[in-house]
């Protein structure tokens, strides 16, 4: 829809009764809204092109503010309404919008300035205030005037000697007129400063994902985002040795600009009595064809072993996504809404954190289903012509993730959810606990009989080799030497770090999910 025909819809059903006698105002009506919603990004140094803090930078962009806001482009809020209750929500209600509307139909009076509301105030420092470990670029990067959008690694050393527990984290962005948005990956296999080291200058490139597999995380920023710490006696691990990845967005302002940002960790005041936890759920074979507009795919986890508590969801797609839908199915058949994202933006994505704690019983399954548009008509289609698209991190791949931060109960339950089929990915992905770091808290040893049972099959399968998934060859293929289509041990063992432990927690979760069945 045209700018002209947006302004024209959004004038029509705004507009006013002859009953209606007073002015929509920018000091009364249109100042409050701008200043809620909009000035985290619209006001000066920050990532928005403009600010919205005066009248009359809003008055002179008038008719854009009621094209853009009836679009409902801006603000960049894509959790559809109804559907889930977050934290820090920017989404205008219908009648803002018509106010908006009317106001710029109405010419933009400014109003009386006695009418104004008290302007916002916003925190320069540390909104916690000062952290106790402060991690940075070692140097700065340079973000070129134009061209595409960058997504950029910078690997930094944590520098601790023991291992500690995280409450809070807050990335500062060093210049937020290109920085978009950026995620925290830890890595504590090298497997990131050896992709460092293969590329000249500061960081490395990554589209998507860090491009290693992560051994943790302490979250991600965007524009709008508060820092928050977490429930009282709830941390994430962190572990000595181990660096921080943190992969910065960029976009180009139009001019050469510097960034070197910041990250402030607050370790918990107190030992923690409860580690975060995560889950992932994954499309177990992703392919999407040439030329299909609506190409469903469907995903869930298997049922929850014990009961949790959700606090977030953070979904992911590229640049086929249309859309997502996420609901957790209970026992008893009812649905419980996690997030639906109708227009997917990979430009937008984000983590979408509950107002309240999301209490999913055990027993539930949660249920993914996302969209794709592999047609020439998608704009954002990477290829030309349209070919077939299947999982990968490359701006030309797919995938179909879902991530779910969470606690339980009791940290036995939390190793319940680590042991299930990407449960491991998940705490990765999520920053959450993974065995060893449940271990390291509650200084206890988990072995099992049946975890040595475990153990004893996997070595037995690396030691005969294994035959390579069909979804997994693009990842493999290239470690398969003899070209049979199998994975010897010669050849395991000549993987690099992160993608033995890939193969050894998939396999893992297989031979539990078939030590499970054989005893029913």
């Amino acid at each position: 829809m045209s700018s002209f025909y947006s302004v024209l819809v959004a004038v029509l059903a705004a507009a006013p009764s002859p009953a209606t006698s007073s002015p929509v105002t920018f000091s009364q009506h249109i100042a409050p809204i701008l200043w809620k919603n909009c000035a985290g990004c619209h006001r000066p140094g920050e990532v928005g092109p403009f600010s919205l803090l005066k009248y009359a930078d809003a008055a002179k962009r008038a008719d854009f503010l009621a094209s853009i806001t009836a679009e409902r482009r801006m603000p960049p809020w894509k959790a559809a309404e109804g559907y889930g209750e977050f934290i820090d929500e920017h989404r205008l209600t219908q009648k803002e919008i018509d106010l908006i509307g009317r106001w710029a139909a109405g010419g933009a009076p400014e109003g009386s300035p006695a009418d104004l509301p008290d302007p916002p105030q916003f925190v320069d420092g540390w909104q916690l205030g000062e952290p106790d470990l402060i991690l940075e670029m070692k140097e700065e990067f340079t973000v070129p005037a134009d061209g595409s959008d960058i997504y950029q690694c910078f690997v930094i050393p944590i520098p601790i000697d023991e291992n500690k527990t995280v409450s809070a984290v807050e990335f500062r962005p060093g210049n937020r007129r290109v920085v978009h948005h950026g995620i925290l990956y830890l890595d504590s296999n090298g497997a990131a400063r050896s992709k460092d080291e293969k590329e000249p200058g500061q960081g490395y490139r990554s589209f998507g994902g860090p491009g290693i597999l992560p051994t943790g995380g302490l979250g991600g920023w965007a524009p709008g985002v508060t820092t928050k710490r977490l429930p009282e006696g709830v941390g994430k691990y962190l572990r000595k040795g181990c660096d921080l990845v943190m992969q910065i967005h960029y976009h180009p302002s139009g001019k050469i600009e510097k960034d070197r940002s910041r990250v402030g960790i607050y370790f918990a005041k107190s030992e923690a009595k409860m580690l975060l936890g995560g889950l992932s759920i994954t499309s177990k074979g992703l392919n999407i064809p040439p030329g299909e507009a609506h190409h469903h795919v469907a995903a869930k986890c298997e049922p929850l072993p014990v009961d949790i508590n959700a606090l977030a969801v953070y979904p992911h797609m590229h640049l086929l996504g249309r859309q997502m839908k996420v609901y957790a199915e209970t026992p008893d058949g009812k649905q419980l809404p996690m997030v639906w994202v109708k227009d997917w933006d990979f430009n937008w994505q984000g983590s979408y954190a509950f107002a309240h704690p999301l209490r999913i019983p055990k027993g539930s399954i949660i249920r993914v289903e996302a969209e794709y548009d592999n047609s020439e008509n998608n704009p954002h289609n990477p290829n030309s012509p349209p070919k077939l698209v299947t999982w990968g991190e490359e701006t030309t791949d797919e995938m179909c993730l879902l991530t779910c931060v969470l606690i339980t109960d009791t940290m036995d339950d939390l190793r319940q959810i680590v042991k299930m089929r990407n449960g491991w990915l998940g705490a990765a992905l999520a920053g959450g606990a993974n065995i060893a770091d449940i271990d390291a808290l509650t200084k206890t040893a988990s072995t099992s009989p049946d975890e040595l049972i475990v153990s004893t099959l996997l070595e037995q399968l690396l030691n005969g080799g294994f035959k390579i998934p069909a979804t997994a060859k693009g990842q493999l293929g290239r470690y398969d030497k003899n070209i049979d289509g199998r994975m010897d041990r010669a050849e395991f063992d000549a993987t690099p770090a992160a993608i033995q432990t890939l193969i050894r927690e998939t396999a893992k979760s297989h031979i539990r999910e078939e030590l499970a069945r054989l005893k029913k």
